[in-house]
């Protein structure tokens, strides 16, 4: 399925980027990998991630290994990447 990100995404990645390369090279690549397969994987299949509470339609998968969690929505025949939220930042309005 074809994915497309937001504004705001694309803003959140770039401050990942940026995060990550404070602890050096080998964490920045390893991060950039890591939301790279994250995606891959919802491209693959979008509606396996977990629900998010309080926003219908809203799906939400953590990295895991980093402390980010990846927001996206299915539309028709593509996947929208909303926002990469860094975990110790306070919750996404909504999110519970």
């Amino acid at each position: 399925m074809k994915v497309e990100y937001s504004n705001r995404a694309l803003i959140d990645l770039r401050r990942a980027a940026a995060d990550s390369r404070e602890f050096g090279d080998a964490v920045a690549i390893a991060l950039e990998a890591r939301i790279v397969a994250v995606v891959r994987r919802i491209a693959e299949h979008p509606k396996a991630a977990q629900g998010v509470t309080d926003r219908p339609g809203i799906h939400v998968v953590p990295l895991l290994r980093y402390p980010y969690k990846i927001f996206s929505r299915v539309y028709e025949g593509r996947v929208r990447i909303l926002h990469i939220r860094h975990t110790s930042r306070q919750p996404w309005p909504g999110k519970r």
